[in-house]
């Protein structure tokens, strides 16, 4: 009996959602990391094993591998694998902060176009905040 086919898990990848699929990887995989489900070190699938998991083109995979790499949060070793990087949790996080300060950025503009005045948006930051407890 052939061995069992270890699953890697990022969540659903479709081309409905928002997003090119390299770049939903790239998030997910992010997302892994930065939330501390995979650990420096950890040995990712092949590009084929996780286009096949994926259902996605190979091309797909090595594309969102490329990006990742690129950015230092995984790294490739001929004929051993893909890995996270040592620095990947950090390197993830630092671009998850980013995006959030975007994020922000483009809500706080939206509500002073809506006339919002700081200390209303600080009130409605505090609500939000509420919110996620």
């Amino acid at each position: 009996m052939p061995p069992e086919k270890k699953q890697f898990i990022i969540g659903p990848i479709s081309p409905a959602a928002d997003g090119a699929l390299y770049q939903q990887i790239v998030d997910r995989i992010k997302r892994e990391i930065s939330e501390g489900r995979l650990k420096p070190g950890v040995a990712l699938p092949s590009f084929r094993l996780f286009a096949e998991d994926l259902l996605v083109s190979v091309i797909t995979v090595k594309r969102a591998y490329e990006e990742l790499e690129r950015e230092g949060i995984i790294y490739r070793r001929q004929g051993l694998g893909t890995f996270v990087a040592d620095l990947g949790h950090h390197r993830s996080r630092e671009t998850k902060l980013d995006a959030a300060k975007d994020l922000l950025r483009e809500a706080f503009r939206e509500a002073a176009e809506a006339g919002l005045k700081p200390a209303e948006l600080a009130e409605l930051a505090r609500e939000i905040l509420k919110e996620k407890k």
